[in-house]
């Protein structure tokens, strides 16, 4: 099979905001205790955090981490987790039926985030608080001194102000299974109230509004439209959430879900436009993607679980080869809608659908998802090019054209390189890619990568990294054109110099 790409500097969808790649971690599960925390671990450092997970996390280059929830966010009191730990309540946590310890509290996880270079997207709770206690965590988190809370803060153990930036105002506040489930109105109201105290207390921090809990909900656009017609003024991003599963063991159908998540962001995008229109304002509300990932591995062993536990495992897929071409096909769609989504959160980081897994006592490893990801990550900065793209298409289940292949290019000038990604979706098909960039001069090659040759449904484990990259022979670069032979069910990175 046959492709053609044509590329120019002059047709940018726009510069990548880095936290496009940021993730999530919640207290559920064993994200937290057994993932990121385990004081008798080998490998943990002074504070109990585990020094081998840090570091693959590291390897992820993830800018930014939305913590602590999540439906775990919408019965949590930020207070459990400050202070002496011994002197920390256990709590039922009600979302996912579970203790919680408050042994990693909102100290403990910033100097941790720090450790792994990333920053906090905090968010805070409006399912049972609101608008006193989000003003009063921003004051404990931001402020520098001289007041009780800021004070507490130092007394805690931190001179400096965290000084996070970025906030959520609750999370899936339309869910019936949400603690304080709100209508649109209710929770417009609440939310627009909390953000103008927020940043009465810090003018300098953006704020994130609950969307629908996914574009299944019955409510679906006209609860955006709602809720932004209450909180337009006071927000600066409206958040998404998508999971894809392949229950129906459909692999065409299944690897053009990136579609639906296209038509979703574009759904969500004319509402806030037409929110703007409608209040006649000129702020552009921009879009926070800030739960999605491939989701329905573990639903049947989550079924079984008893309840009130400490750290049981909960949402624990283990991810196979064709996961990780449908995450690179997400990853490409995030960066062609990088003009709007401005923030996306892989969710989520550890044991909890999630990269990387971990086991107590032993050792940690990367799921067949953690290479896709990386490579957006390190070398999706810069600024996402217009892919004009001629290839073949089919039809599945519920896609009607859907390209076999999948691809966007990177120009990034800090590194003086530019990258293309790509996904070919033909089960039995190479293609051959010939792309053509009429004002951007080439230099060499300065790399080619490919998950290709595996098995669909091959994983990672504790004893064995089956799904890893290889490199790309089949690449050759002239002045103005790039040329390669792309595997069937293959995600490929090319990397060439300016």
């Amino acid at each position: 099979m046959k492709a053609s790409m044509q590329i120019s500097k002059n047709f940018q969808i726009s510069k990548i905001d880095d936290r496009l790649y940021g993730s999530f971690i919640e207290h559920m599960g064993r994200a937290v205790y057994e993932g990121i925390y385990e004081p008798d671990h080998p490998t943990a450092d002074e504070k109990g955090f585990r020094n081998d997970v840090k570091e693959l996390i590291q390897e992820l280059n993830i800018p930014l981490i939305r913590y602590p929830g999540g439906n775990f966010l919408s019965g949590y009191n930020w207070e459990d987790g400050i202070g002496p730990r011994e002197e920390r309540p256990k709590r039922l946590d009600l979302a996912w039926k579970t203790i919680e310890t408050n042994e990693v509290g909102l100290h403990e996880f910033f100097d941790w985030s720090q450790e792994a270079n990333a920053e906090i997207n905090m968010a805070v709770n409006l399912g049972t608080r609101g608008v006193d206690d989000a003003r009063r965590l921003v004051e404990y988190c931001n402020f520098p001194s001289g007041t009780e809370l800021s004070d507490l803060r130092r007394q805690n153990g931190h001179e400096e102000p965290f000084a996070i930036k970025t906030w959520c105002l609750g999370n899936e506040m339309d869910g019936p299974w949400q603690i304080g489930q709100k209508s649109a109105v209710d929770y417009g109201k609440l939310a627009a109230q909390a953000g103008k105290a927020m940043k009465l207390v810090d003018d300098s921090i953006e704020l994130v509004l609950c969307g629908s809990s996914s574009s299944e909900m019955p409510t679906f656009a006209s609860w955006e439209a709602e809720v932004l017609e209450e909180a337009y003024d006071y927000v600066d991003y409206l958040s998404l959430h998508r999971y894809y599963g392949n229950q129906e063991n459909d692999l065409e159908n299944y690897l053009a879900k990136s579609i639906d998540m296209d038509n979703f962001i574009k759904s969500v995008i004319a509402v806030c436009d037409y929110v703007k229109a409608k209040k006649k304002s000129k702020k552009t509300i921009n879009l926070s993607f800030d739960e999605w990932n491939v989701w329905y591995h573990s639903n049947e062993q989550d079924s079984k679980n008893e309840p009130w536990q400490i750290a049981p495992p909960i949402l624990e897929d283990v991810y196979n080869f064709e996961d990780a071409l449908l995450v690179g096909c997400l990853l490409i769609t995030l960066m062609k809608n990088s003009d709007r989504v401005k923030i996306a959160c892989l969710a989520q980081l550890v044991n909890v659908i999630a990269p990387i897994m971990t086991e107590k006592d032993g050792p940690a490893w990367r799921q067949t998802i953690f290479y896709p990801f990386m490579h957006a990550s390190l070398y999706g900065r810069g600024i996402a090019l217009t892919p004009n793209v001629q290839v073949d298409t089919y039809d599945s289940k519920d896609f009607a054209d859907v390209p076999y292949l999948e691809s966007i290019a990177v120009l990034n000038e800090d590194e003086n390189e530019l990258v293309i990604f790509a996904v070919n979706r033909s089960k039995d098909e190479s293609i051959a890619l010939d792309c053509e960039l009429s004002d951007i001069e080439l230099g060499q090659l300065k790399e080619a990568t490919e998950l290709a040759g595996f098995n669909i449904k091959a994983i990672n484990n504790r004893d064995e990294e089956v799904v890893k990259p290889n490199e790309n022979t089949d690449v050759s670069v002239e002045k103005h054109r790039v040329k390669a032979q792309l595997k069937p069910l293959s995600w490929n990175v090319i990397r060439v110099s300016l």
